[in-house]
């Protein structure tokens, strides 16, 4: 594992060479900086894991550092060092992100171990999340951050990308740990129920409330309730949930009381929350309450260096629970999963491993091994084009759905769509025209015809 990087500020030089010492002899990869300002110009150059710096300093201070420092990284963890008469300013820091403070003089075992405190959970989170690409280890330092906090959390994603192993990992890296976590799905349960399942109901309220029964948010009280799919939530059911969190009080279904609740809540979603906001299906004051931290997932297609990693764990996983003695893939088959587009993501990934272990003859997975779609558009990769199935296509269609793709990975600008799909600008507006295609939000495309 690659050693742990820290930025080092500090205005005062006997202070910094003392505590880049410390740092390098402890196995920390240290780099030091005399001003806010030149640890700003090393911040840009390369990411830290950590920054530990001096509250107080001539020209920009500690927590203006802080801000800048966790705008251009948010993953990133600070640590500040403050003299007896600053510690309101510390604590000051500690809501504005800052991880701890910790008071001149400081002992050495002290640092080292606040240190290791922040830095020590990350690999305990690499044990939960598996991953080697640069996105997925800032979602690390971003749960590590959210994790000290009792604010909601909004993570978002794509089906598939982990949302709830991200939840998770936030409440095992909490202090509500060895409390319980509660996960529900909001789509899987009808919305006549769901009421009665996040808060419960008394007996009698309804047809078969034969007993009191507890929801959700009272089981996991003191724990965390993960609320997947949140988007799913009627108009009723997201006023109830935005007292229930404004309010810290719930009420069951029937009853003429309220009760308090001490619950950590994390939500997820695939969905474009602040378009449902602009479109009246979301309410926007439940968006702004849920919404106080967010961590983005990216899909499996965005990190793709993540795929040896689960490759070879899926392996592990899934000889040890068959007889079969796999050992790898053919290099072949390697190339295959790597290039793959993975539209089911993570889980698309294990269920083709696991399949491909039950149908292997040998001890290495070959390509003949794997899913049919992925041989398919391995072979139509390298015959540099689509294979036309035997029922024909319709070319309108695909064009169509060509043009599509282009528009949404550039956002919507012509000029840089067009270049994806080699074809002139005034040839791909004309195509725009003709399929009636416009941004979803319903603004005009950008339109400047390249230079």
């Amino acid at each position: 594992m690659a050693r742990k990087s820290i930025l080092v500020v500090d205005d005062d030089k006997p202070q910094r060479d003392i505590l880049q010492e410390i740092l390098t002899d402890a196995g920390y990869d240290v780099t030091s900086a005399a001003s806010g300002e030149a640890a700003l110009k090393f911040a840009k150059e390369r990411n830290f894991d950590l920054a530990l710096t001096d509250l107080k300093m001539t020209g920009m201070d500690g927590i203006e550092l802080l801000q800048h420092l966790l705008t251009m990284d948010k993953s990133i963890v600070v640590i500040l060092l403050t003299a007896h008469g600053t510690i309101d300013s510390a604590k000051e820091a500690l809501r504005r992100g800052a991880f701890d403070y910790l008071q001149k003089p400081f002992d050495r075992d002290v640092l080292l171990g606040t240190i290791k405190r922040a830095l020590g959970t990350l690999d305990q989170i690499d044990v939960e999340i598996l991953s080697a690409s640069p996105k997925m280890e800032a979602v690390k330092k971003m749960i590590l951050k959210v994790a000290r906090s009792s604010s909601t959390v909004l993570i978002r994603g794509e089906s598939g990308t982990g949302k709830e192993l991200i939840a998770r990992a936030i409440h095992n890296q909490s202090p509500r740990a060895s409390d319980m976590f509660q996960a529900v799905n909001c789509a899987a349960i009808n919305e006549n129920l769901l009421e009665s399942e996040l808060f419960g109901h008394e007996k009698g309220s309804f047809t078969g409330a034969h007993a009191d029964k507890k929801g959700l948010f009272e089981v996991a009280d003191r724990g965390t309730l993960f609320l997947d799919e949140i988007a799913e939530l009627d108009v009723s059911m997201q006023a109830k949930l935005l007292r229930a969190l404004q309010e810290r009080r719930i009420r069951r279904v029937g009853a003429t009381y309220e009760l308090p609740i001490d619950v950590r809540v994390v939500e997820a979603t695939n969905r474009d929350l602040r378009a449902m906001v602009a479109d009246g299906r979301f309410r926007d004051d439940l968006y702004y309450r849920i919404n106080v931290l967010s961590i983005d997932v990216p899909p499996l297609r965005e990190r793709r260096e993540d795929i040896p990693v689960l490759i070879d764990y899926f392996l592990k996983k899934h000889t040890k629970n068959t007889s079969r003695l796999v050992r790898g893939l053919t290099t072949e088959a390697k190339r295959m999963l790597y290039d793959y587009g993975w539209p089911g993501y993570v889980r698309q990934l294990e269920s083709a491993i696991e399949r491909a272990i039950l149908l292997c003859e040998g001890d290495m997975i070959t390509p003949e091994d794997l899913p049919t779609e992925l041989r398919q558009e391995s072979e139509a990769a390298t015959t540099g084009g689509f294979k036309l199935p035997p029922e024909g296509i319709n070319f309108e269609d695909v064009e169509k759905n060509l043009i599509l793709q282009a528009m949404d990975q550039t956002d919507y600008n012509i000029t840089k769509s067009a270049k994806l799909l080699g074809l002139t600008f005034r040839t791909l507006q004309y195509r725009l025209e003709k399929f009636g295609i416009k941004k979803p939000d319903g603004k005009d495309e950008q339109e400047e015809e390249p230079e």
